[in-house]
């Protein structure tokens, strides 16, 4: 496996690009299978978790084509309705094949799925609407075996928490619905409201993706479309925090900093510098940053996928904060690896405290998950002396070219590939 390889202690300057979001890539990429016409989608991000998906959907009878970061698609003549263990284990959201197969075959049977070990995400929310829409559920063999006979039908779905994976299931599934489709406690992330974007290019009639309230009208028959994926704010986020845990200078060019606005107000209120223009982020350190407490939350609120990346920038400075974990239960397995720098960090329950300590001292450490590994990075950055970050392939499947944009902005960091 590879290992990143990290000298600390340089100052970051300059500036990068940030990708299309992986979060928006992967349930659009879902939404080709709507349609039997051409497809073209901009701003992909060269990704393990986008290259399982294309895997995935070349197998279910897609013809898809990644060139750089663009994905073109065209139907194949026949889809499977059998998503198999050895793909669906790769990847939390190879459950999005459900909603589209479910309206276009009537039947999908598809292996609990896979994704970094950060809580149980059970997908009961999932399965309990698409029973209110007329589908059939069965467990066996390990597999979740659903067959919707007479179709999907229009229904009132009441999330019991707004899911974003739930919300994206029954959008792509209730498009093509007969009927009207109420989603109450929506999720309202911005990949929500940009695969709603699409949907309604494809030709659906969606209104309020967005909101906690979205109603679909369904309609015979979908249409292929071009878009382009929004920037991803988590990278964004995390490039963000990185200039303040070293001081630094940086500038993100093709960002949305409305997505931000959570982790932005957050860094401001900690005395960080922050520009921000039409599709650009300035950030800069000008003075000693103040602690301060975060607890996470469904969007508008702040991220979990930030949490961990928050919890380094802590972890430096002078002073006491407070982190609340509210939507994984799982998601503090940074810690004991954060600990091995050096950090101050004290577990109750859902609750971290944090001492911040002077400096970090390089460490041996190893990735847990996705967000966990980008915190691990950022530490290594700070950290005096060399840090060896294994398991690496957690950030391949959510960050692309983090050695090499790190590395334009100044860092000591390189990819060493064991033999």
């Amino acid at each position: 496996m590879d290992r990143i390889v990290i000298n600390g202690g340089k100052k970051l300057k300059g500036e990068i690009d940030i990708s299309g979001s992986k979060n928006s890539a992967l349930p659009i990429l879902f939404a080709t299978l709507l349609t039997d016409e051409p497809t073209i989608i901009t701003n992909v991000p060269s990704l393990a978790d986008i290259d399982t998906t294309i895997k995935f959907l070349n197998f279910i009878g897609k013809n898809i084509i990644k060139e750089e970061n663009v994905v073109k698609t065209c139907f194949s003549g026949k889809y499977k309705h059998i998503a198999p263990y050895d793909l669906v284990r790769k990847m939390r959201a190879s459950i999005l094949i459900m909603g589209p197969l479910l309206a276009r075959i009537k039947k999908v049977d598809v292996s609990l799925p896979g994704g970094c070990a950060i809580g149980a995400r059970p997908i009961d929310i999932h399965l309990d609407a698409f029973q209110k829409m007329g589908v059939d559920i069965y467990v066996e063999n390990g597999y979740v075996k659903t067959f919707a006979k007479n179709g999907i039908k229009g229904a009132v779905i009441d999330f019991k928490l707004p899911s974003v994976g739930a919300t994206e299931n029954i959008l792509l599934s209730a498009v093509l619905a007969k009927g009207v489709t109420t989603i109450i406690n929506a999720a309202c992330e911005p990949e929500i409201e940009d695969l709603a974007t699409v949907l309604n290019k494809m030709g659906a009639r969606i209104i309020g993706a967005g909101t906690n309230k979205i109603v679909i009208k369904g309609v015979d028959k979908l249409c292929g479309f071009t878009h382009k994926i929004i920037p991803d704010r988590i990278e964004a986020a995390t490039y963000m925090i990185a200039a303040a845990v070293m001081k630094g200078e940086v500038t993100l060019n093709k960002v949305e900093p409305i997505h931000l606005k959570a982790v932005i107000d957050k860094l401001k209120r900690c005395g960080l510098f922050i520009k921000e223009k039409k599709d650009t982020i300035f950030v800069k350190w000008v003075k000693n940053l103040k602690p301060q407490n975060v607890k996470t939350e469904v969007y508008p609120g702040f991220p979990t996928d930030v949490q961990a990346q928050w919890m380094v920038l802590m972890s430096l400075l002078d002073g006491k904060a407070r982190i609340e974990e509210n939507i994984f239960e799982n998601r503090f397995m940074h810690v004991a690896e954060l600990q091995r720098f050096g950090a101050d960090i004290v577990m109750n329950g859902k609750v971290a405290y944090i001492k911040g300590v002077k400096r970090f001292s390089g460490a041996p450490v190893m990735v847990s998950d996705l967000r966990a590994g980008a915190a691990l990075i950022l530490a290594g950055l700070a950290a005096k002396g060399k840090t060896t970050v294994s398991r690496i392939y957690h950030l391949d499947r959510g960050y692309e070219a983090l050695e090499k944009k790190l590395k334009k902005l100044g860092a000591d960091i390189k990819r060493v590939h064991n033999n």
